[in-house]
């Protein structure tokens, strides 16, 4: 789903109220009737089904035709307008740029602010791919699983953004957080590359050393990234030093398994550096020794995964979380059980090498994807 905001000056505000009365409806009702978004809005019934169809042109919301009843469902597009309808009239952003990074689970554009300073914008998008294959498999949400996909990404995006803003309070290297609406977070633009775009860099060893601190660091503070690879970690231009990005997967090392996660953040770093450095350490650090070392220093209280569960970020909607998280990555690794292991390696050595040959093809035009197109792509109403 690729976000155009072209529309979004153009919406009025009664059309945001029937597209915000079918984000309410969708709550309970996969395909939410057309009476209750009339009794919802509060506007005349006539004058909604108007407002409904130019909300329906502009692919904001989608008519599904129901054996029981006719009614409408909320769009990706039309849930990103609410959200980023929420974050312009909080001033936190004023213009939509060029998309800068596409994931399974969200995408992420350049935006700018009223003073034309550089944001990054972060859509949540948890179901676009993988809540299908496992949805038949267990239910998440309860009553509210018709309205699944909204409701994964915007915990997603909470719990990036109690993380986040927690983490940067406390000084860790991660990207100051602007604001937050539903699956959205606004934050800093950090003149920096993924790691998986370095083909080259001084001293592996020192980086290495520094990315194992961090792990160390977290765990110390009661947390685990739980994705902790080449893709999120930014290095900064300038300086080469590391940034952590994306933490909707992390978790606490009181987790029941904290140990798995925490193991698998530091066999990706090592991975990572023995396939593109050609470099491998006998030293990494171990969770037992962390965990022991952590229990032993002066600094109770200080544990940053019970501050985040004080910040508001509910541990009941941490847990549905987790559970979706775990069932993707089982469902992904059932998927790839059948491949074989050697061709699965075959294929990432070639990757490496693909990546390494474009390297400077993708540092050259880093200018061209940070491009703030201002002016045409205000997000007032």
């Amino acid at each position: 789903m690729k976000l155009d905001a072209t529309d979004l000056r153009y919406i009025t505000p009664d059309e945001f109220r029937v597209l915000t009365s079918v984000e309410i409806g969708s709550k309970n009702h996969e395909v939410v009737p057309t009476p209750l978004i009339v009794q919802i809005s509060g506007l005349r019934n006539g004058g909604v089904n108007k407002l409904i169809g130019s909300l329906a042109k502009r692919n904001l919301v989608a008519k599904v035709q129901n054996s029981k009843y006719d009614g409408y469902r909320l769009t990706y597009g039309g849930y990103d307008y609410l959200a980023m309808r929420a974050l312009s009239k909080r001033d936190s952003m004023y213009s939509v740029g060029n998309q800068i990074g596409v994931g399974k689970e969200a995408d992420v554009y350049i935006v700018a602010d009223a003073e034309g300073n550089e944001l990054v914008l972060k859509l949540h998008r948890l179901g676009r791919i993988s809540f299908r294959a496992i949805k038949e498999k267990r239910d998440y949400m309860g009553k509210r699983k018709s309205a699944s996909w909204m409701y994964m990404s915007r915990l997603a995006a909470q719990k990036e953004w109690a993380f986040m803003k927690i983490l940067h309070e406390h000084d860790f290297p991660v990207p100051r957080p602007v604001d937050q609406a539903r699956h959205c977070i606004v934050m800093e633009a950090i003149d920096a590359y993924p790691l998986r775009q370095i083909a080259d860099v001084p001293s592996p060893g020192k980086l290495y050393s520094t990315l194992m601190d961090i792990i160390v660091r977290f765990a110390r503070a009661g947390l685990i990234h739980g994705d902790y690879n080449e893709f999120n970690i930014l290095i900064r231009r300038e300086s080469g030093e590391p940034i952590v990005i994306d933490f909707p997967q992390m978790v606490s090392t009181s987790h029941e398994n904290a140990e798995w996660y925490f193991n698998r953040d530091v066999e990706c770093i090592r991975t990572f550096f023995r396939r593109r450095f050609k470099y491998e350490s006998a030293l990494y650090p171990r969770f037992k020794t962390v965990k022991a070392e952590s229990n032993g220093e002066e600094h109770d209280g200080f544990r940053l995964d019970v501050m985040v569960a004080a910040s508001g970020f509910a541990k009941k909607d941490q847990k549905t979380l987790e559970e979706y998280m775990e069932a993707v990555q089982a469902n992904e690794l059932q998927d790839g059980s059948a491949q074989n292991s050697s061709d699965e390696e075959e294929e990432e050595e070639e990757e490496d090498e693909e990546d390494e040959n474009e390297v400077d093809d993708i540092l050259d035009g880093h200018e061209d994807n940070v491009q703030v197109e201002t002016g045409d792509g205000h997000s007032e109403s």
